[in-house]
């Protein structure tokens, strides 16, 4: 009866894969655990085939792993007869069925699936137990705790209280290392014309077999993918090869070209880490110091700026983010400071648009499930805030399309920092642009159909009068923003039929978005 009352039940979420994790540390045979592949997390939004295939076989790869290392694993595949497609219900029959006496799990990422298994586990008659998945720098209230009282919520503020709390490039207990916080302005080179990047690290995992499972079942995906060759890490052997391979070769470039833009360049410099951080084959402790124990190797080899850069993206950004998700859900999620009501173009699922830039952006992710954060953020959600676009289908679309888009980290880049929708939370102004930005950073604009130095008139660049519809539309909640009232000046000071004629080739544009 003794050994009755200790059988445990552990849930394994599908990005909660890290096998440093405290759970794994002893191997106890009263403790079983298990992962499924449900529809309810395939189906939650419409995502990308290569997003699907890169968790379940990273899932599968896992539990490969535990087997092996003695522990009990029961692995639900997405087919199995008795799969009832969702956490609760499968957890529900195996927990009457095994006679389990406690169910514990690891606290969720995303907001619905905590609400989810906390309303689950409140009708259960045995006890429950929920853990940290002792993955990210901070907590999750440790944001909240920080600003208490604040109105503003400043990353620079909390990457520097990161910095000093967990001693990462800090010299003479509080200072920061070569006497600067952030590198940033080093960091904003475009591509030179004759430069060819290192190619990018890829793998050849054959996951057909799962993809032929999804093909059984009606589940709607976008994108491409080579099965027999899919190219991301799919376990965390694989994962520390991209490390390795990151540091070793992107990084003594990567803070000089991160915002660089290039046709046919999907890669670049950057690191590709994020899935697998995400899922939690890595940690953010071990990029950070993988990358600075690098950095201290070959000082003259990488510049400073290079590593300032990446550790401020993984203890600053993505921590930052963590921290305002859970600070402000779930009311973020709805959130919609202009009140844009606009649908997504018809080519954000296709590609299939004249525009080079946004052309080349979106084929990119479908084909590889991937752009860098320039790519999102002065691309295509600079189009789609331009265009008015209603932030749930802007979060809804980066949700799915790209491989390490978890709700924790998508909605408040791209609800906050992309589409301002909430006010100014995460930045302090909107990030939008005409032609000028973009052929500044890429050179996407060499051979488009329109003209970047047009603002009016046949084959003008839709982006210049967007860009500046935008800032005439919001007047009312941005004049007196000190960041831009720079730009109401210039607006201001335009001859009234210039105004006039940006602003009708704008409506003209909006009005035949999706021909453009």
């Amino acid at each position: 009866m003794a050994i009755t009352k200790n059988k445990k039940l552990r849930l394994i979420l599908g990005d909660q894969l890290n096998i440093n994790h405290t759970w794994f540390k002893t191997v106890d045979e009263q403790v079983t655990y298990v992962l499924m592949e449900i529809q309810t997390e395939t189906d939650y939004a419409i995502h990308h085939i290569q997003k699907v295939l890169g968790i379940f076989a990273s899932m599968q790869e896992f539990a490969k792993t535990l087997q092996q290392q003695k522990h009990n694993v029961i692995y639900i595949k997405l087919n199995d007869k008795h799969n009832l497609q969702s956490f609760d219900k499968n957890c529900a029959v195996l927990i009457s069925k095994n006679n389990y006496t406690h169910f514990e799990y690891q606290l969720p990422d995303e907001y619905r699936v905590d609400k989810h298994l906390k309303q689950y586990t409140k009708s259960l008659k045995i006890s429950v137990n929920a853990v940290d998945t002792e993955h990210f720098y901070s907590t999750r209230n440790e944001l909240g705790n920080l600003f208490e009282g604040k109105k503003t919520y400043l990353m620079e503020t909390f990457y520097r209280y990161m910095r000093k709390k967990h001693n990462v490039l800090i010299i003479d207990g509080d200072k920061p290392l070569h006497g600067k916080w952030n590198f940033d302005e080093d960091n904003r080179q475009k591509l030179p014309k004759e430069h060819k990047p290192t190619a990018p690290y890829l793998f050849t995992n054959n996951v057909t077999e799962i993809e032929t499972e999804l093909k059984k079942v009606i589940i709607k995906t976008i994108g491409t993918v080579d099965s027999k060759k899919f190219l991301w890490p799919i376990n965390r052997e694989q994962s520390i090869q991209l490390l390795d391979f990151f540091v070793e070769n992107c990084l003594p470039l990567f803070g000089t070209f991160q915002d660089a833009m290039a046709p046919n360049e999907w890669s670049l410099y950057h690191s590709r880490l994020s899935f697998s951080m995400n899922i939690k084959l890595l940690s953010p402790q071990e990029v950070v110091n993988r990358a600075i124990a690098e950095y201290t190797k070959r000082p003259n080899e990488i510049e400073y700026n290079q590593l300032e850069g990446f550790v401020r993206q993984i203890i600053g950004w993505r921590e930052y983010m963590r921290g305002i998700y859970w600070h402000k859900m779930p009311e973020y999620a709805t959130l919609n400071y202009f009140d844009h009501t606009a649908k997504l173009p018809q080519w954000f699922w296709t590609g299939k648009t004249k525009m080079n830039c946004l052309k080349n952006a979106i084929t990119q992710s479908l084909q590889f499930a991937y752009a860098h954060h320039i790519q999102r953020l002065m691309i295509t959600g600079n189009f789609a805030l331009l265009a008015g676009v209603n932030p749930d289908e802007v979060d809804n679309w980066y949700l799915g399309i790209y491989i390490d888009a978890f709700e924790w980290v998508e909605i408040t880049n791209t609800r906050g920092m992309s589409q301002f929708a909430d006010g100014g939370i995460v930045g302090s102004k909107p990030y939008v642009s005409s032609a000028t930005y973009i052929n500044k950073m890429s050179s996407y604009c060499t051979g488009c159909y329109y003209n970047k130095a047009k603002k009016t008139g046949d084959k003008a660049c839709p982006f210049n009068s967007l860009y500046w519809n935008f800032y005439d539309k919001h007047e009312s909640k941005l004049s007196k923003n000190p960041r831009i009232g720079m730009m109401y000046n210039v607006w201001r000071k335009m001859a009234p039929n210039a105004k006039a004629e940006l602003l009708e080739q704008a409506d003209y544009y909006l009005k035949h978005i999706n021909e453009l």
